[in-house]
């Protein structure tokens, strides 16, 4: 990880875009991991990659993410700008025109299943969109929208070590994800749907941001969030909207699993138990529905 702070911003800006440099930058309250996101003003952002593996959302986002606005019927960001590397800082970076509204919480939601409705169509426009040209999942996007397989080894080491004690049930939820795949031709996958980057405003969805993991493939990534923030009444209108079969959804809920048991051993504490929670959570939703 680079160090990037207010100082190392603001000399960016001065150096490549003085037009700007009046403006106040400040870190936004929440700032993801693969990126820090900073404040340009009332109506810019600044995004900088934290970490080498995470430059090639750079390029990617700025083609991508313009052609993809015209036809989503919910705002995403919009590049404004692309900085190059300096003495302060080693990697290309982005200026983005800034997307008012909150990051979704439990507690800012009026509705989960309006919610789930929203959302679900968003993907739904996504996935439909021509992906011609686009980027296949790899190591760029970390292999979202491409074969849970490559996790393999991760995942049986973390059912290993992990403190649930019915860690057959674990691996039979695994294994179902694991038989099937997707049959058709790849679509847009935005790779990283969580409440950190869905934003609301009122209550109800207002915009998607983060499209760092954006690629072309099998779109049952995008539906982890079922069971990592959704009930089961808002979880049920998530799949029916998305209209995925049976097997889609499997490889979805294996998505959520993988993700789920590797951050049981994250070393935030919170981080970790709300982890474990998604764990019970799609073990119950298994019961309950196999």
């Amino acid at each position: 990880m680079v160090n990037i702070d207010v100082a190392v911003v603001s000399r960016l800006i001065e150096e490549q875009f003085p037009e700007w440099s009046h403006l106040p930058i400040k870190p936004v309250e929440t700032s993801g991991h693969d990126n820090r996101t900073f404040h340009l003003g009332q109506q810019l952002s600044v995004r900088l990659p934290s970490a080498e593996a995470y430059v090639p959302q750079v390029a990617k986002e700025q083609r991508w993410l313009p052609f993809l606005a015209k036809q989503l019927s919910l705002p995403i960001p919009e590049p404004v700008a692309t900085g190059a590397p300096s003495d302060d800082y080693p990697y290309p970076w982005s200026i983005y025109k800034w997307l008012a509204g909150e990051t979704l919480t439990s507690a800012n939601v009026l509705d989960f299943s309006c919610l789930a409705e929203d959302l679900a169509r968003f993907l739904v426009d996504l996935q439909s969109i021509n992906a011609t040209g686009a980027p296949l999942a790899g190591a760029h996007n970390f292999y979202r929208g491409g074969g849970l397989a490559v996790y393999d080894s991760e995942y049986r080491e973390a059912v290993y070590h992990s403190r649930f004690s019915d860690k057959h049930v674990l691996q039979e939820i695994w294994e179902l994800a694991l038989a099937s795949s997707w049959q058709h031709e790849p679509v847009w996958v935005h790779g990283d749907i969580a409440p950190g980057n869905l934003l609301v405003n009122n209550g109800k969805l207002s915009a998607v941001i983060d499209f760092g993991m954006l690629g072309a493939g099998d779109p049952s990534c995008d539906a982890a969030i079922a069971w990592t923030f959704f009930d089961a009444d808002s979880r049920s209108v998530f799949k029916k909207e998305l209209g995925f079969d049976d097997e889609t959804w499997h490889r979805a809920r294996g998505w959520a699993l993988w993700k789920a048991l590797i951050t049981c051993r994250a070393d935030n504490k919170k981080l970790a138990a709300d982890a474990h929670d998604t764990v019970k959570t799609i073990v119950a939703d298994y019961h309950n529905n196999e």
